[in-house]
């Protein structure tokens, strides 16, 4: 199955916030011996949620879906899934309860009078009820922040856009829906960087490998050097690998490297293996 992301949210594209959960997801599926397939970032924009929502529940991936799932004016997620999918939105019993656990506590800290009673139907109460309402037959993620709770719909996942809340929320969904899929495809990578060869010189080596080695992916990175890393990364290089099963891997490096220096490249390995 493939995982993706969508992050949602004008203030990424505009630049007022600056996006963490892309760089976040990536190490919480890598622990997991699990990899990203794809990202998108879409603005607060309900026909552009809608669609790509629509899209992505036809494409059976497993999708985190980040932000936008509150209840004020600028927050369309919850709506726009429920459009993407052709069903009513209603509120969850589960996160009726977790919500007015919430709003209980947030009574005690503020109402010195332990005996003043909660007002579950005041406009603010029931405004927060709102962030229980998802599209129908979602289940909850729970939320340890402030019980607040995210959904799922099948394999799509929505949680808040906050970190202190969305991380936990999505490591809980990979540990509980997904155990099963950590470490199940062995994977590794190895690189070289090439100095003095262009990509143009490379490149039918390149597609020779991945000819001969069936499931190896190579790729290609240039650099035109960074000058405050220092040393061989100051030079102009192409970071050159292959990344695939491990023993395939292993053999395909080997090709790799023979071809490059064949071609007459400097090589410098900066990295041990990963996988």
């Amino acid at each position: 199955m493939s995982i993706g992301i969508i992050i949602i949210g004008d203030e990424i594209l505009s630049g007022r916030r600056q996006d963490k959960h892309l760089a976040k997801l990536i190490a919480l599926l890598g622990a997991r011996g699990l990899a990203l397939d794809w990202a998108e970032y879409v603005g607060d924009d309900p026909a552009r949620i809608t669609a790509t929502l629509k899209r992505t529940f036809a494409s059976h991936d497993i999708v985190f879906s980040t932000g936008g799932i509150g209840a004020t004016p600028d927050d369309h997620t919850r709506q726009c899934a429920a459009a993407a999918l052709g069903v009513p939105l209603e509120l969850h019993p589960d996160a009726k309860v977790l919500i007015q656990e919430r709003i209980r506590e947030v009574h005690a800290d503020t109402h010195t009078n332990s005996s003043t009673p909660v007002d579950y139907d005041s406009a603010d109460n029931q405004h927060r009820l709102n962030m229980g309402v998802f599209p129908r037959g979602a289940s909850i993620i729970p939320n340890g922040y402030n019980k607040i709770p995210g959904f799922s719909v099948g394999d799509h996942h929505f949680v808040p856009g906050f970190p202190v809340m969305a991380w936990p929320m999505i490591e809980w969904v990979l540990d509980t829906r997904y155990a099963h899929l950590h470490h199940a495809t062995p994977h590794a990578e190895r690189s070289l960087f090439v100095f003095e060869l262009p990509e143009s010189t490379l490149t039918p080596l390149m597609e020779k490998i991945e000819h001969d080695f069936p499931g190896v992916r190579v790729f290609s990175l240039p650099s035109v050097g960074d000058a405050e890393r220092g040393g061989i990364y100051a030079r102009r290089h192409i970071d050159l690998g292959v990344k695939g099963e491990p023993e395939a891997v292993a053999a395909a490096f080997v090709k790799l490297r023979e071809g490059v220096h064949l071609l007459g490249g400097d090589i410098v390995e900066p990295d041990a293996p990963r996988g």
